[in-house]
């Protein structure tokens, strides 16, 4: 779809007021627009967290600090750098300090098992990691072969006030308890304290910077299919992406709105909405470890959140907890859900709460993350994903031939293309292949029908990814995992439907003669090899797998059993 007529693009006219078609191309690189934000911005409040709050001009001196600290540690154009952190103001500098350099951010859940990590540590190669001291000690013992040079240790109690770290040395079991989910002494002597990193003098101005068309990000994905691959993510893609969040809700006003950092910025969604969107407006981003109501309660009475990016589950809690006054969200003007479907009955409970809008957008790893999203006015349209960002287009294709485009009205597989399209999967050029076409068009895997003026709906997908909590699940990895116990022969996994939106993770096995299903032991099992969102949830014991001619597993099959069961 080319063409610039609103014939061909009829979602142009469903656009809310002030929104344009197109966006400028991108002239900054994401370290030139976090210097801009300095520049503009210097005295507005950049970040708080739990209280503390760090500045624009206190930020931007504290990247350059961090950029010299892994300078010194041998940090140059295009090396790796690994972030292994929770939500913390130390997670945002080292994003841009390691950008700044050049480098390629990889980030990653540090909740992870150790085998996990090693699979991407294998897959990157970074020689530095910025790490969650709680998580240090699973990056040093990894094998001989998979040395990590430098690991850097991040306590993210040093980034609270005063008065909140003396809370937490209480000798109490609340402070015990809350002190033990946020910080832990390393056993390992390998690792360097953030404070001695950053304890420099700022980066020399004479060291070059990246250029628009470098690599800026990693980004692991489940992608379609199979083993997490890391997505290719350049300064232009990620730098364009936020400029279409901009362009999409011309009601913010630059300089004066407060972000709420519920998202983890490790994840696509939070990274793109609050490390690049937020800073590049020079909005306030309140950040926490996780979600937390009483967290979100306490922090909205100082710095009432204007604009919320989250998921449908975190958007019904705060709405249950609105309608009891516990928490007041009259301030939220414009709130944005993505990562899994938002049912229609979670957006009404929102809006009679907080008497603002609530609408869902659509993307994946691949695209930055967001390619399409619904109006933020009287156009939206609750039940579907929306229509294309400015700059982006769609089409509907036939999915065992994608150079067939399928008739108006009819369902196919969903292709975008856009400047927040990634560049391929890191070394994967195969599976980039597979879902990159030629002329630019990105396979998204997902089945899609269109209505007359561009709304988009999912209706399926083609993929088998499981979507829970907003994050991929493989379930070939979940199938390995299950299947490494004795007692299981095989396993098939699926997602099967939440009320609440997005699925849970279930699991059909077959069991070794004379083996009964322990399923709690099983899950046991599995948490020791999986990060716990990809642990079965629910898991049932059958005689056999449904499988094709050739023996591979019918996972429909298994799902609608499931279902019907």
């Amino acid at each position: 779809m080319p063409a610039n007529s609103h014939d061909s693009r009829p979602w142009l006219d469903s656009y809310a007021a002030g929104v344009p078609a197109e966006i400028d191309a991108p002239t900054q690189t994401l370290s030139e627009m976090i210097s801009a934000s300095v520049a503009t911005y210097g005295r507005r409040p950049a970040l708080e967290f739990f209280g503390a709050v760090t500045t624009y001009r206190e930020l931007g001196d504290r990247i350059l600090r961090a950029a010299e600290g892994l300078r010194r540690l041998g940090v140059s154009r295009g090396d790796r750098v690994a972030l292994v952190l929770p939500n913390c103001p130390q997670h945002v500098i080292a994003f841009y300090a390691a950008l700044r350099l050049g480098a390629v951010v990889v980030e990653h859940n540090p909740l992870y098992t150790a085998r996990e990590l090693r699979h991407q540590f294998e897959d990157h190669g970074a020689k530095v990691a910025i790490v969650w001291n709680r998580t240090v000690d699973t990056i040093a013992e990894f094998p001989s072969d998979l040395r990590v040079e430098h690991i850097v240790s991040v306590d993210l109690t040093e980034a609270m006030p005063a008065s909140q770290r003396m809370l937490l040395r209480l000798p109490v079991p609340k402070a015990r308890a809350a002190r033990a989910k946020l910080t832990a002494a390393p056993k390992t002597r390998r690792a360097l304290p953030w404070k001695k990193l950053v304890d420099h003098r700022p980066l020399s101005r004479r060291i070059e910077g990246p250029t628009l068309d470098d690599t800026a990000l990693l980004q692991y994905t489940s992608g379609t299919t199979g083993i997490p691959k890391g997505a290719i993510l350049t300064h232009a893609n990620l730098r364009a992406n936020a400029m279409q969040g901009r362009a999409w809700v011309p009601g913010l006003v630059d300089g004066e709105e407060t972000f709420y950092g519920v998202l983890p910025l490790f994840h696509a969604y939070g990274m793109t909405l609050c490390l690049t969107f937020a800073m590049s407006i020079g909005a306030k981003l309140v950040l926490f470890p996780t979600f937390d109501l009483g967290l979100v309660t306490k922090a909205a009475r100082t710095s009432p959140p204007t604009f919320l990016p989250a998921v449908p589950p975190i958007y019904d809690q705060l709405a249950r907890a609105a309608a009891r006054g516990t928490i007041d969200l009259s301030t939220v003007r414009f709130a944005i859900s993505g990562a899994m479907s938002l049912p229609v009955a979670t957006v009404q409970k929102w809006e009679e709460a907080t008497g603002g809008l609530l609408v869902e957008g659509y993307g994946m790893t691949e695209s930055s993350p967001v390619a399409l999203g619904n109006p933020i006015g009287p156009s939206r349209r609750p039940g579907t994903v929306g229509v294309p960002f400015p700059s982006t287009e769609i089409r509907i294709v036939d999915p065992a031939d994608t150079d067939v485009d399928m008739p108006a009205g009819e369902r196919g597989e969903l292709l975008l293309r856009g400047p927040q399209v990634f560049q391929g999967y890191w070394r994967r050029p195969g599976d980039t292949a597979d879902v990159l076409l030629a002329d630019g068009w990105l396979r998204t895997g997902d089945i899609a029908e269109v209505s007359a003026d561009g709304f988009v709906t999912i209706v399926d997908r083609l993929k088998e990814l499981i979507i829970t909590g907003g994050f991929n699940v493989s379930p070939t990895e979940v199938e390995d995992a299950l299947e490494a116990h004795p007692d299981v022969v095989a396993a098939a996994v699926v997602g099967l439907p939440r009320a609440s939106g997005g699925e849970e993770v279930a699991a059909a096995v077959v069991l070794r003669d004379g083996a009964t299903l322990d399923a709690g032991a099983l899950r046991d099992f599995c948490r020791t090899r999986l990060t716990p969102y990809k642990v079965p949830k629910r898991v049932v014991a059958v005689d056999e797998l449904p499988r094709s001619l050739i023996g591979k597993v019918l996972r429909r099959q298994v799902r609608d059993r499931m279902l019907d069961d």
